[in-house]
C-alpha cells in the first residue's frame, strides 16, 4: 500500500506501539475528507519526540484509533526566533500566524500598541493556525503562543543576548533588510521581528522603540506594506541569512 502524506499533530507523548485515540476536528478530517481506511499509514508528531508513522487500527464514529509503528524523524526545535505583532483583523492574523509558523518561528507574542483595533484575542484560534501550518509544513515543533502584553512592558523587559529587529516603514531610503543584518550574521543567534499594526506605530512609540536596548531598525523596502506581508518578507531574511 502507497504510504500517506498525511500529518497530524498529537497532544500526548509518542512512543511505539502506542495506541491513539483520534476524535473531534482531526476524526473528521481523517475520516470523511481523506476516507482513510483500516491499515493506511499516517505521521504524527508530537512537540517533543519527533515524527512517528502510524497505522489506522479501527474507524469508529466518535474516534479513529491509532496504533504507533515507528519513529522516523528525530525531534528537533526551530531557530530561536521571535515574532512580535499588534494583533490585526482575523483573517490576515490567521494569514501571519500561518506563515510565521512555516518560516521557523519559534514564539509568538502579541503585542498591544497605540494604534492596536483588535481586542480579546482568541489564543484557542492561534494555537490551530500553528497547528494546521505545522503540518503542512513538515515541521517538527510547535511555536509557543505567549500571552498578550504591551509595548512598554516588552521593551522594558528586553533580554539583553535577543536582537529586536524593528520594520520600520519610514526607512525608505535605507538598506534593505538583508544588508542590515549581514554584520550580525556571525554575531547573534537569538532574533526577534517586531511589525507593528496597520496604522503604524504612534510617534511616542517609536522613540520608545529606537532608544531600547539592542534593536535595529531595518527597511522592507519602498512600499508600505500590510502586516501580514511584512511579517512574512521579514522571517524569510532572517532565515536565508541564517542558511548561508
Amino acid at each position: 500500500m502507497k504510504k500517506s502524506k498525511t500529518r497530524i499533530f498529537v497532544s500526548q507523548t509518542i512512543s511505539s506501539n502506542l495506541i491513539i485515540y483520534i476524535k473531534n476536528k482531526q476524526h473528521h478530517f481523517l475520516k470523511n475528507v481523506l476516507r482513510t481506511k483500516i491499515n493506511d499509514k499516517i505521521n504524527i508528531f508530537d512537540n517533543k519526540t519527533g515524527e512517528w508513522e502510524a497505522s489506522i487500527a479501527s474507524i469508529n464514529r466518535d474516534n479513529i484509533v491509532l496504533r504507533v509503528i515507528k519513529n522516523i524523524n528525530i525531534f528537533k526545535k526551530s531557530p530561536d526566533i521571535w515574532l512580535i505583532f499588534a494583533p490585526i483583523k482575523h483573517h490576515r492574523m490567521a494569514l501571519a500566524i500561518q506563515k510565521a509558523t512555516e518560516l521557523g518561528v519559534s514564539s509568538i507574542i502579541p503585542c498591544v500598541t497605540e494604534f492596536t483595533n483588535i481586542k480579546n484575542l482568541n489564543i484557542r484560534n492561534l494555537i490551530d493556525n500553528t497547528i494546521e501550518a505545522a503540518e503542512q509544513s513538515e515541521r517538527l515543533d510547535l511555536p509557543e503562543i505567549v500571552k498578550e502584553t504591551n509595548l512598554q512592558t516588552l521593551l522594558s523587559n528586553w533580554p539583553d543576548d535577543r536582537t529586536l529587529i524593528y520594520c520600520d516603514e519610514k526607512l525608505t531610503n535605507e538598506k534593505q533588510i538583508i544588508e542590515s543584518l549581514l554584520p550580525l550574521k556571525n554575531s547573534n543567534n537569538k532574533w526577534a521581528v517586531l511589525v507593528g499594526p496597520e496604522g503604524g506605530f504612534s510617534n511616542l512609540e517609536k522613540n520608545l522603540i529606537t532608544k531600547s536596548k539592542n534593536v535595529l531598525p531595518v527597511s522592507l523596502g519602498e512600499r508600505v506594506l500590510r502586516s501580514d506581508t511584512a511579517i512574512t518578507v521579514a522571517l524569510f531574511c532572517i532565515q536565508e541569512l541564517l542558511s548561508q
